[in-house]
């Protein structure tokens, strides 16, 4: 559904060696944490070492113990799949721009519909490309994501005196939320058959008082008629041109409250070995929202990290589990909400509009 359109061909420059070096010192750490013991290095070099995509985890029987916890600690890592170059595939993108683009696909559905019954992608944490492996969720630009055919943002504020700028944790996005707005405003402008979905929340600070604040960016860098101003679920008509939030803070009524969602975002994983826990809480909501009340939007996160996992890690597999699952029901109409990821392909993107 929808025209896909192409862009230049993509030069894929190596990644930051800050990863790799923050992998080897935490491994490094844990090792003497782990206070490993001189008679077992001697065994290391003679012990063929066989780790499996397919598990992420091989069978360490018969490896001598600090063999076996060397490979549980490069697994726990996300060492496994660690590589210097950007990598682009069908389901994972982790390149400065999308494969293709799809701006307008929202042109082809019926004004009538109910936005909840739309399948479409989002992205978690929409602003997070800084701030090294544990913090970058994207690595596209929102202008970009919005063209790939994303149209859920996940946007996070920290407040301070007023002020409004883009974190994910501690890490500072280097904009602030005019600049989503700005961006939002002009690509909705630009293609007034779409509509955008933004969940918002304070970060990276406590005052629990952003309404005012948010209401003044509005006004300073967008248009306060943009908004979807109602609790109600809009058509597909009514939400063209809209930048809908789904308001995950106090204060009256900007539009939708994010808690009126139906959500399954079970984010936290631990390390690699907790993937498949992670992929079940996934598939279970994919499969509960087909036959789910068509009055609440479902969201799926297919997201997820720990101090042990990497977001870039997780999403390499949990998006082939995802692209796999979907690629066994293509020719269905299935309602599936929002599926919302980190490092999404422009394939996987078009396949889910495709749902529609």
């Amino acid at each position: 559904m929808g025209s896909a359109t192409s862009t230049s061909p993509i030069n894929m420059p190596p990644r930051s060696f800050i990863q790799s070096v923050s992998v080897s010192l935490s491994l490094a750490v844990l090792l003497w944490l782990q206070g490993c013991q001189a008679e077992d290095s001697h065994l290391l070099g003679s012990v063929p070492i066989n780790i499996t995509e397919e598990s992420d985890m091989a069978s360490t029987k018969g490896v001598p113990r600090m063999g076996k916890m060397l490979i549980e600690l490069m697994t726990l890592l996300g060492a496994v799949g660690l590589s210097n170059s950007a990598i682009q595939r069908p389901d994972y993108d982790d390149t400065p721009a999308p494969e293709f683009l799809n701006p307008s696909w929202m042109a082809d559905l019926p004004d009538s519909r109910p936005l909840s019954e739309v399948t479409m992608p989002g992205t978690h944490n929409t602003m997070a490309i800084y701030g090294g492996a544990l913090a970058e969720c994207q690595s596209w630009s929102l202008a970009s994501q919005l063209r790939a055919g994303v149209r859920f943002l996940d946007v996070r504020v920290r407040h301070v005196r007023g002020n409004l700028t883009i974190h994910h944790g501690v890490s500072y996005q280097r904009a602030h939320f005019g600049d989503v707005l700005e961006g939002v405003a002009d690509f909705l402008r630009e293609y007034p058959s779409e509509t955008v979905l933004m969940r918002l929340k304070e970060e990276f600070s406590e005052t629990f008082d952003i309404y005012g604040a948010v209401v003044s960016y509005i006004h300073l860098y967008a248009d306060w008629d943009m908004l979807w101003h109602s609790r109600l679920m809009p058509t597909v008509g009514q939400a063209r041109g809209k930048l809908i939030v789904l308001q995950d803070f106090g204060g009256p009524d900007l539009g939708m409250r994010y808690g009126s969602l139906d959500i399954a975002d079970d984010w936290k994983v631990p390390t690699l070995l907790h993937v498949a826990e992670k992929w079940q809480s996934v598939h279970e909501h994919l499969e509960a929202a087909p036959v789910g009340n068509k009055a609440y939007i479902f969201l799926t996160y297919g997201s997820g990290a720990g101090i042990f996992a990497y977001p870039n890690a997780i999403a390499q597999r949990i998006n082939a589990r995802l692209y796999d699952y979907m690629m066994a029901l293509i020719g269905q109409n299935r309602r599936f909400g929002i599926i919302t990821m980190d490092f999404p392909a422009a394939p996987l993107l078009q396949m889910i509009i495709n749902f529609n």
